[in-house]
């Protein structure tokens, strides 16, 4: 039905009733071409709609494979998974001072003591005591239960392998023993670092002699710690102790010296101070009846390669010995061991007194006996001869231990 015609069946005039056929064909035509027009916008809509659908759900689809492949590259989430049992094989672990409950737990992964970080995280919180763990070397066990490394870490016996006690008083001959069997170093190693003292880090001040320098302590020996290694921290442990109590480098040997005397001269820390008051006496009394001699036994003991025990008259008179302080006014060549922080405290800080004379009367308990005069230091003596006539094992030649060395000071 033409526009004409359906206006003609409403029984309304068209509107362009009345006007020439052609002009009326022209508005017909033109009408057709708008609604040809608008058919076609529509279309491209819909075209447009349908382009932008397809590109988001492509979009989409290729988001979603990325989030795929991002999540595959991440690790997977599981459960903490843990050995069961004491472990398996020997393995030497170092935990480094100031390590934290994390930083121990990657050292043992890498190991293989612990299957995982998070595993030993566990055992380590859950153990109240962890906090104690000390650095050191350790033997532990591949393949073992985080709770058991964590006990092993806290049984002192995993370190006792690894670790070197020097005690106070030790000469450098006791020190390289010591290297030798608990270090497992050659006498060649331990000579060598000795003379290394570049290395060691041994200040001028040492003349290039380690003794006295060998600080007392306890030492952990790391799996590949050379005997440099060792001896080099001992020196540095005394340099260190040295310098919080305030002695100057032109001081140092002199105060290891004079310590190293008290250390060997008396048993009982409750004399040391005296007995660095003695040695001051005595050093400044080179006008007086001592001439400004020592007179201690442990220096010419020490000059005979002995470590306890009382000199015979025969060794007293022996001038040879350049550790003969009765023979030799001053302080020895050297120190005559390594004293501890006790002892150089008591010769930083010795009490005033005048005391010129002691002697150890009881080389058991330690008790000893101070004088001012050489006749009340005879008096004091004979209560020694007495001691030693009573204990003659105790008092005669080597057999005496270096913490029961204390002889008597001045004749």
């Amino acid at each position: 039905m033409t526009e004409d015609d359906f206006f003609s069946a409403v029984g309304v005039e068209a509107p362009d009733a009345g006007q020439p056929e052609d002009s009326r064909r022209r508005r017909h035509r033109s009408r057709q071409a708008e609604r040809n027009r608008r058919r076609r916008k529509r279309r491209r809509h819909a075209l447009t709609a349908i382009v932008l659908v397809v590109v988001l759900a492509g979009v989409g689809f290729v988001g979603f494979k990325a989030l795929g492949v991002i999540r595959g590259a991440q690790p997977a989430q599981t459960t903490v998974s843990d050995y069961t049992g004491a472990g398996e094989d020997d393995v030497i672990v170092t935990i480094p001072d100031g390590a934290t409950g994390a930083d121990i737990a990657e050292i043992l992964v890498e190991k293989e003591v612990v299957a995982t970080a998070g595993a030993f995280k566990e055992a380590y919180s859950a153990n109240s005591n962890s906090s104690s763990i000390q650095a050191g070397t350790y033997t532990l066990k591949t393949h073992m239960s985080a709770a058991n490394a964590v006990a092993l870490l806290l049984d002192p016996s995993s370190r006792s392998d690894h670790t070197l006690t020097i005690p106070e008083g030790a000469t450098k001959a006791q020190v390289k023993e010591r290297l030798m069997s608990v270090g497992g170093y050659s006498d060649a190693d331990v000579e060598q670092a000795f003379a290394d003292t570049a290395a060691i880090g041994l200040p001028e001040a040492a003349g290039g002699d380690v003794e006295g320098w060998l600080a007392p302590s306890t030492y952990d020996i790391a799996e590949d710690a050379t005997a440099t290694d060792v001896v080099a921290s001992m020196v540095s442990t005394t340099l260190t102790r040295l310098g919080k109590a305030g002695v100057s480098e032109s001081d140092y040997e002199a105060v290891l010296t004079k310590a190293s005397i008290v250390e060997r001269e008396v048993s009982n820390a409750t004399y040391y101070r005296q007995v660095a008051r003695v040695i001051e006496n005595r050093l400044a009394d080179k006008g007086g009846e001592t001439k400004g001699m020592l007179q201690m036994d442990s220096t010419v003991l020490y000059g005979l390669g002995r470590t306890g025990g009382i000199p015979s008259s025969e060794e007293i008179a022996d001038s040879s010995n350049a550790y003969n302080t009765y023979q030799h006014a001053g302080l020895p060549p050297t120190p005559i061991g390594s004293p501890g922080e006790a002892a150089i405290q008591a010769v930083i800080n010795p009490p005033e007194g005048d005391w010129l004379y002691f002697v150890t009367v009881n080389l058991e308990t330690g008790e000893t006996l101070f004088a001012t005069s050489h006749e009340e230091q005879v008096t004091n003596t004979e209560k020694l001869t007495a001691y030693c006539k009573s204990n003659p094992e105790v008092c005669s030649g080597a057999s005496a231990s270096p913490s029961a060395a204390a002889t008597a000071g001045g004749e």
